[in-house]
């Protein structure tokens, strides 16, 4: 089969190429990036990480702008939450203080709390009959079992646990053409089933090289990032259309159909799962035409395909993570470059006539990042600059605004 030059694959693959840039100026790219700030002990200076991390995110930067994205600084947003919301860094403990690295019996584990329910869930991942809250007793248990055993019941249960070692890495094998073509007139697409950071950041810069984006929320459980910054939840979202369904009915189900048909891309940041409840199937899609993008911890099909993961955690699973001693890189590294490398593979399934399923491990995007780490790290010479997030034009649509005015323009 021959490929367009800004085919997906042809483009993944000079992603995952072998990187020849100049270490000293990656390591000075990621000194003036920002995202070194929150980097390293919360008492101590900030530290380098590998070069990797800024010449791979430069190269994702430099290909969106090929092809026809926005130009962003690929390494500055990873700091972009960090400097909305005024983080800094905090060594073992995540930037935004819900992921902890823990050590189990072979080696470092991220344990991320990110929602109400994964507190209570810790008696059951450990199979112990501790108080949640009693982090002397959780570390102790934590410490008897391997990184392996951890994962695997958390995988079971939904926790966000991150082992390294457990990503499944960007390569060929994850993206997988369709089999048809679409009519594609006028701007394309988009319609965003995404929520928090990577899905929206993602469809956000498509938004930027000219798609029309629409974001699809559900009445019940609508975008978690709106309860957050609401700078940060402007940038990210600030020019899309927003309207709210509600899945479980015949009209929601129907909407998201109507929708989903007129796509030149969906992204989904969810497990598989979630929008195969609502009647939808990407591989069906893919066949039909479209650039499904499937933004999930772990991948579609793997080991721990069915585990959840966020930036931080997903980062760890990744091998992106300090040492002597242990600490985290950047705020959720994991979410900011797979949203930016998602839109890059969204772009370049546009450009190309057949549907393709884009398939984004977020805990292979942050393996792809933490490149070779038998590479020596380069020290930036310079001193490090504070977070910076790229200006926000406008506030982002309320939940719900457009929802009227854009079933007017479905039809029936």
């Amino acid at each position: 089969m021959e490929y367009r030059p800004s085919n997906p694959e042809v483009v993944l693959a000079e992603l995952c190429a072998p990187s020849d840039g100049d270490p000293g100026r990656a390591a000075r790219r990621w000194a003036d990036s920002g995202a070194m700030a929150v980097t390293g002990p919360a008492d101590g200076p900030a530290r380098q990480v590998p070069v990797s991390v800024t010449s791979r995110l430069d190269l994702a930067a430099d290909t969106l702008a090929r092809l026809g994205g926005p130009t962003v600084d690929g390494p500055a947003l990873l700091g972009e939450r960090a400097a909305i919301a005024r983080f800094g860094r905090r060594g073992d403990v995540s930037v935004g203080g819900q992921a902890r690295l823990l050590d189990a019996a072979d080696g470092p584990v991220c344990l991320n709390l990110a929602r109400p329910d994964d507190l209570a869930a810790l008696p059951a991942w450990l199979e112990a009959e501790l108080d949640p809250s009693d982090w002397k007793a959780v570390t102790s248990e934590v410490g008897r079992r391997s990184g392996l055993e951890l994962a695997e019941r958390a995988d079971l249960l939904g926790l966000p646990v991150g082992v390294p070692g457990t990503a499944r890495h960007l390569d060929p094998a994850l993206l997988t053409p369709g089999g048809e073509t679409k009519e594609r007139e006028g701007p394309p697409l988009v319609v965003e089933f995404g929520s928090l950071w990577a899905g929206p950041l993602c469809a956000g810069l498509l938004r930027q090289a000219g798609c029309r984006v629409i974001k699809v929320e559900s009445a019940e459980r609508p975008d978690g990032a709106r309860r957050g910054p609401r700078l940060f939840f402007d940038l990210l979202n600030e020019g899309k259309e927003s309207v709210v369904v509600d899945p479980r009915t015949t009209d929601g189900r129907g909407f998201i159909r109507r929708l989903v048909d007129r796509a030149a891309v969906v992204v989904e940041a969810s497990r598989p799962r979630a929008l195969r409840q609502w009647g939808l199937d990407a591989e069906t899609e893919v066949d039909g035409g479209t650039v499904w993008v499937s933004i999930t911890g772990y991948g579609r099909v793997g080991p721990r395909s069915g585990g959840v993961a966020f930036g931080d955690d997903a980062a760890v699973s990744g091998g992106l993570l300090l040492d002597n001693p242990i600490g985290f890189v950047a705020d959720a590294p994991a979410d900011p470059a797979g949203g930016l490398v998602a839109a890059v593979l969204a772009l370049a399934g546009v450009a190309d006539p057949a549907g393709w399923l884009v398939d984004v491990p977020l805990a292979g995007v942050a393996a792809w990042l933490a490149g070779d780490p038998r590479v020596p790290d380069h020290p930036a010479e310079a001193g490090v600059a504070p977070p910076r997030a790229r200006r926000v034009g406008e506030s982002a649509a309320g939940l719900g605004t457009d929802t009227e005015k854009v079933t007017a323009s479905l039809g029936s």
